[in-house]
């Protein structure tokens, strides 16, 4: 009795194991297809993937210029240069990661352009940053109730961006990448082309640069 369950018990955890094998190949069957249409320059194909990412690349964007103008233009200079550079895309990372490195490169390359011509950034990030040991989302603090608070808690915001534009790019990139856009590690050393021993010192040092920044707050 008790072996006829085991073996029932058994079988359904190797069907579940089977049937999720089976849907990883499905989807990494359909995702080479799709890529193999990118690569032969479909235009559907490319169209579906600015649909599938253009989201996830300008709100990274925006937070690492600070400007709506800034993002939208990166954006699209991000999928122009994807468009040109996806036949020699080798698959040794996800789509959505190599467009966040080409797109942070193109930030990197405009951000020095800026800096030649000295141009002022302005502020507007619109995502909650983050407190001492923690990610920048979590700096601020949750709802408040009196109107005293909410100004209060603006001008901390206010603060904190400001304070987040003052970083170098490099702890300012991984700041974003992780703290508000939620990529691991590995996603984000992909993303940066660093290992990730060098993520994780980006990410605090990002930290305690900021906490240094805002000491008086």
């Amino acid at each position: 009795m008790i072996f006829g369950k085991s073996v029932a018990f058994d079988r359904e955890g190797l069907d579940r194991v089977a049937s999720a094998a089976y849907d990883s190949h499905v989807f990494g069957a359909a995702e080479a297809e799709f890529i193999q249409r990118l690569k032969s320059g479909d235009a559907e194909a490319f169209d579906n993937l600015i649909t599938r990412y253009s989201g996830d690349i300008y709100a990274v964007l925006f937070r690492i210029t600070e400007s709506a103008e800034e993002a939208a233009d990166l954006t699209q200079e991000t999928f122009l240069s994807a468009l040109k550079a996806i036949r020699g895309f080798r698959g040794e990372s996800e789509l959505k990661t190599w467009l966040f490195r080409i797109a942070v490169n193109h930030s990197r390359n405009r951000f020095r352009w800026w800096k030649r011509r000295r141009r002022d950034v302005t502020v507007s990030l619109d995502a909650p940053l983050g407190d001492t040991n923690a990610t920048v989302s979590e700096m601020i603090a949750g709802d408040t109730a009196t109107a005293e608070e909410v100004v209060l808690r603006l001008e901390r915001e206010s603060a904190i961006r400001s304070a987040l534009m003052e970083l170098p790019d490099i702890y300012r990139e991984a700041i974003v990448l992780c703290d508000i856009e939620g990529l691991s590690y590995e996603e984000i050393s992909a993303a940066l082309d660093i290992n990730i021993g060098t993520v994780k010192s980006r990410i605090a040092r990002g930290r305690e640069e900021l906490r240094k920044r805002l000491k008086d707050l």
